[in-house]
């Protein structure tokens, strides 16, 4: 029986990464296309392998709130957010290792240093720097990302590393506005990103504050009160 379970487990886990997957690569597909009036090819996939990743980024945050909103479970961990999680990492990656050829072929280090070997204080640069610490922090989740971290690492400990999704992403979101300004997108994809943006806050703030109420409550043994 242990057996049959922990097989169907897995079936499952694997069917969610197939539908995770897929859904990716029609986003990536997706901003291809939308982005088809490029003809540079690798800036075109750097567009197009952004965006999958800045909503796969969006999903793994606001999947938490939701629960709570709707006043689900919301364990430490739990497959779903996690499954999301891994691929926000897996495409955030991707995206900084094209992205890293796009402007500066062969000589990536001048995204973040001037031709006179200074630090970047500007637009671009804070655009790079913001992505760069991005990646790594993404790289860093990545790796604990698998119940064997959360065994060894213990659950408080995991849980202080796995917060750094919240920097990751903010990081990730200063990253896209910047370049937002930079490459001068058009409107539509800059409201895109603001509308993510939004959604990501609105979803984490109501998400807080049940909580918080719900924790109140368990206190007072009564339903808090709102001011209207």
């Amino acid at each position: 029986m242990a057996q049959w379970e922990h097989s169907s487990y897995w079936r499952r886990r694997i069917l969610r990464h197939a539908m995770i997957g897929f859904a990716t690569l029609a986003l990536t597909s997706l901003f291809w296309k939308l982005f088809s009036v490029r003809t540079d090819r690798i800036s075109h996939l750097s567009i197009a392998t952004a965006y999958p990743a800045l909503l796969l980024t969006a999903a793994a945050l606001v999947l938490g709130p939701w629960n709570v909103l709707r006043h689900k479970a919301n364990p430490v961990s739990f497959d779903l957010r996690r499954d999301s999680g891994i691929w926000a990492g897996i495409m955030a990656l991707v995206h900084t290792g094209i992205g890293l050829n796009v402007h500066m072929r062969g000589r990536p280090w001048l995204y973040f240093v001037d031709q006179h070997h200074r630090a970047r204080h500007d637009l671009f640069g804070f655009g790079n720097d913001t992505g760069l610490v991005a990646a790594l922090l993404f790289a860093l989740l990545l790796a604990i990302s698998n119940d064997l971290s959360l065994r060894r690492l213990g659950t408080k400990k995991w849980k202080s590393l796995q917060r750094w999704t919240y920097v990751a992403a903010a990081l990730t979101l200063a990253h896209g506005v910047a370049y937002q300004a930079v490459e001068k997108r058009q409107p539509v994809y800059e409201a895109l990103l603001w509308i993510t943006i939004a959604a990501i806050a609105v979803l984490q703030v109501a998400g807080w504050k049940r909580r918080k109420n719900e924790k109140l409550q368990g206190k007072t043994g009564r339903p808090a009160r709102t001011r209207s």
